[in-house]
């Protein structure tokens, strides 16, 4: 069974519906690439989801342990190439107002965000520079 169906609207506009739960959301190519860049582009979706993939990640181990996360933000840079017009890397910069005291919590939140299934999925040619500012 499908998990997203999608349709093309016209003006290099994308729409996507993901069928469990009825949410959608739109893309655009960037204005750098002849597209309106009024919406994400489906590589800032790319390097959107692995910053959420590696805080998804390290949710469930900091439920299992009873940790709260709560003021873990973080910002996505992506650059890309010019020939091929690819990624080129993805920089995730996460910052934690008040973080858990314990060492070994921290060390095993920072594993668990680097083997998120996004980043174990992304071609190894793409640089993922993660800091952790915490």
């Amino acid at each position: 069974m499908p998990t997203i169906k999608s349709s093309y609207l016209g003006n290099l506009r994308t729409n996507s519906e993901h069928l469990q739960s009825g949410t959608t959301l739109m893309t655009d190519a960037p204005v750098d690439n002849n597209g309106k860049g009024e919406k994400f582009s489906p590589t800032d979706l790319v390097s959107s989801a692995l910053g959420s993939c590696m805080v998804t990640i390290m949710g469930i181990v900091a439920n299992r342990d009873n940790v709260e996360l709560n003021g873990l933000t973080w910002e996505v840079t992506k650059i890309m190439s010019a020939s091929p017009r690819k990624i080129q890397e993805i920089i995730i910069d996460f910052h934690w107002e008040n973080p858990v005291s314990n060492p070994a919590m921290i060390q095993k939140l920072k594993n668990a965000a680097r083997t998120c299934p996004v980043a174990l999925s992304l071609d190894p040619e793409i640089k993922q520079t993660i800091n952790f500012n915490f």
